[in-house]
């Protein structure tokens, strides 16, 4: 069937779904690049700056209300307000004044920003039929990683014509804009003015029939019971600290044990994120190359999964190695490796989960994933200065080949549709 121009909608939605991630990432990274600048003219220790970092994840532990609220007021209207509320909170951060209002102030963005998988997730299941779902999990993840390499960016450029409060300012303005563009531009299929029939047809047609449930208050303690929740929640518990090192505590790092100055963080530190931005297409990648092979589509997801985890064993090198440059490669193949795995969970609740249930569910496997992070970086901030690094970059290494034996036990397909039985023709 050939498709006309009103067919590609779709991808303009999930292009600006992407847009919108990569601001979320903006603002969320800031904080990670400015540390050492902050934490020097604010006199904030390196456990004070862990409890900063916990605080974010504190406020997006609150996921599931976040995609809670999503589920019942619809995409349209609740992404606008949080990504209003994020751009506004961020700003905010550059009135700080010590670690504690700025542990506050994460723990607010946290809450605004934990719509971002949740809303993005709902996006893919309402306009993408099961063979595309995949791709567009990566290319809205493309945003994850943009907005972490452009963070050092602005933090660099701020600090030459301001200082680094100017950084959180001008990443909260953009936010506000796209929180206008979204709710000026976004409508589901159903009611979007632009998309044409032969569209529709095409993401209902290539939708599972499990996942065409009627809009309704998502049966959370339901949802609670199911072990397929559990199989994508608590890989994605193991597998998160690692992009909070990476955001959180990378550039920390460079500029403590490597030794770099800011000019060197804002030309290296964001390699690993372009790293990470091939890993949200090399994760969907192989997943199609599996299913070519005749591999059902939620265990070709694992088996991309693996691969994901077995890369991600070269962290465990990065504290052992002399030389700073091999370190950045480290990083970048732990960035290249997580995203192959990362993008492959997350867009597993779109097709696990029924549209109605998938914010909810995607909100609690986001729960889990930050609260993952919170003890890891709270455990880094009490010991790092007593142990180092290498001990919590080995276990970066071999947490994923955890996850991965988890999803593999708990996760269970769906029955999938039943083939149409041709009736007998009469005799």
């Amino acid at each position: 069937m050939r498709l006309s121009k009103g067919t590609k909608i779709r991808w303009w939605i999930i292009g600006l779904v992407m847009l919108g991630t990569i601001l979320n990432y903006l603002t969320r990274s800031i904080m990670g690049v400015a540390a050492p600048t902050a934490m020097a003219e604010l006199h904030i220790s390196t456990e004070q700056y862990s409890w900063i970092t916990g605080g974010f994840q504190l406020g997006i532990m609150l996921q599931p209300i976040a995609g809670y609220i999503l589920d019942l007021v619809g995409l349209k209207t609740g992404l606008a307000l949080f990504a209003a509320a994020w751009g506004l909170i961020t700003m905010a951060h550059g009135l700080a004044t010590g670690w504690m209002s700025l542990t506050g102030l994460r723990a607010l963005l946290g809450f605004a920003e934990g719509t971002a998988h949740p809303g993005a997730l709902k996006v893919i299941s309402e306009w993408f039929p099961a063979r595309e779902r995949g791709f567009a999990g990566g290319v809205y993840n493309i945003g994850a990683s943009l907005g972490s390499v452009l963070a050092p960016l602005l933090v660099a450029g701020a600090v030459m014509v301001w200082d680094w409060r100017g950084a959180f300012i001008v990443a909260g303005v953009l936010a506000l804009l796209w929180a206008a563009m979204w709710r000026h531009f976004y409508n589901s299929p159903e009611n979007h003015p632009s998309v044409s029939t032969e569209e529709k047809a095409l993401i209902l047609e290539g939708q599972e029939s499990y996942l065409r449930a009627e809009p309704g208050r998502p049966p959370v303690g339901r949802l609670l019971l199911q072990r397929n929740l559990w199989g994508i929640a608590l890989p994605r518990f193991l597998a998160d600290p690692t992009w909070g090192t990476l955001t959180l505590w990378m550039p920390l790092y460079l500029t403590t044990v490597r030794h770099f100055d800011l000019a060197q963080i804002a030309m290296f530190a964001g390699l690993p994120f372009i790293a990470a931005d091939l890993g949200c297409l090399f994760g969907p990648f192989v997943v199609y190359q599996l299913q070519k092979r005749g591999i059902a589509l939620i265990n070709a997801r694992r088996g991309a999964y693996t691969l994901g985890a077995l890369l991600m064993t070269g962290m465990m090198f990065v504290g052992q190695v002399d030389s700073a440059i091999a370190a950045v490669a480290l990083l970048c193949l732990g960035g290249f490796a997580h995203q192959t795995l990362s993008v492959t969970c997350i867009t597993m609740a779109s097709d696990l989960f029924p549209r109605n249930e998938v914010g909810t569910a995607a909100g609690i496997a986001g729960t889990m994933a930050n609260l993952g992070v919170l003890l890891f970086t709270l455990a880094m901030g009490h010991f790092v200065e007593r142990i180092g690094y290498g001990p919590f970059f080995v276990a970066l290494g071999v947490l994923d080949l955890f996850a991965a034996a988890v999803m593999w036990i708990l996760v269970r397909a769906p029955a999938p549709d039943p083939i149409p039985q041709k009736e007998p023709e009469p005799a």
